[in-house]
């Protein structure tokens, strides 16, 4: 009953400081995680050592990725400094999650457009715009009418990794099927919930008491709705989402296959492609960066290698002696 109450009063901590649904889902999730871990115990009775314990566990025993072990050590750290408001005076130095150098998966221009060939309806263009705006599939799906500036070609990514806004080109390609297709029958499902008593969406927590209204006003709807009504696990208020990710993955997968790219191909790799394309178009290595959202250039940086073509550009003595 304890650890209910603790969760209870973690959950009440995010929204009130309005972190994202799905991360409080993974720091409740690895809050309970360290409790179990440490048998039920208080947190309160726990310190710098536990935690240094379990991260290093995390590392050595699960072996997990650099990432999960970053995100289980900022939960832990939003519980001891924002709910339970004990300093953590000693510096926490578990055993590190040891980092694979992956290169990403990057597509052709040739593989993208044929994979695209093979997507419809609001799938398509969801697809369109994780390639054309370097776009997480998180950003696309939660973005709201008011982001699109058509004028300008500009997209505002609202409250993106890092908690951070940022703006990136609106590709001119999309606009006429988001003006003439999308946005007609976004708004048309709006219309009908406003008419059977709906029309609420999911809103920051501060911005739904700031403005009590917006969360019926047209501006604030996802540009991409799911197309049934569900119920807001955080308020049990039936609200219009937006639409699964899930079923986005399905859909690419399938194309890919469809398509004949032998390459694992996830919505997140149109991200990647974004941005080696465009480094391949000669774009400064800065201006990708600001685009892509990315705190630190040397996040960037890693597109460079995919561009090294052939071994770092050497050409193969094979080839040289034909």
């Amino acid at each position: 009953m304890r650890e209910k109450r603790l969760l209870d009063r973690v959950r009440n901590k995010l929204r009130t400081q309005n972190y994202a649904y799905r991360t409080e889902q993974a720091y409740v999730s690895w809050i309970k995680r360290f409790i179990l871990f440490h048998d039920k115990k208080h947190p309160r009775s726990l310190g710098e050592a536990e935690i240094e314990t379990y991260l290093s566990h995390l590392a050595l025993v699960r072996e997990v990725a650099p990432s999960t072990q970053n995100q289980a050590l900022a939960a832990l750290l939003f519980l001891y400094r924002d709910v339970l408001h004990i300093p953590l005076d000693e510096e926490i130095l578990p055993a590190s999650a040891k980092r694979t150098k992956r290169l990403p998966v990057v597509l052709s221009k040739r593989e993208v457009d044929s994979i695209l060939d093979q997507l419809h309806g609001a799938h398509k263009l969801v697809s369109q715009l994780l390639y054309g705006s370097g776009l997480r599939i998180t950003e696309c799906l939660r973005m709201r009418v008011k982001d699109l500036d058509f004028h300008r070609r500009e997209l505002t990514i609202r409250m993106g990794k890092g908690r951070k806004d940022r703006v990136t080109v609106l590709p001119g390609a999309v606009i006429p099927a988001l003006k003439k297709r999308q946005l007609r029958y976004a708004r048309l499902l709006h219309q009908q919930d406003l008419a059977e008593g709906f029309g609420k969406v999911s809103l920051p927590r501060a911005l739904a008491h700031k403005y009590p209204r917006a969360e019926c006003e047209w501006i604030w709807q996802y540009v991409f709705p799911a197309p049934k009504r569900s119920i807001d696990p955080r308020t049990g208020e039936v609200k219009r989402h937006h639409l699964d990710p899930s079923g986005l993955r399905r859909v690419i997968k399938a194309a890919t296959k469809k398509a004949g790219v032998d390459k694992h191909v996830t919505p997140h790799v149109f991200r990647h492609s974004f941005a080696t394309h465009l480094l391949d178009d000669g774009y400064d290595i800065r201006t990708v960066q600001e685009l892509l959202g990315h705190s630190d250039v040397k996040t960037t940086m890693i597109y460079t290698h995919v561009l090294n073509k052939g071994g770092r550009g050497v050409i193969s003595p094979l080839d040289a002696s034909t």
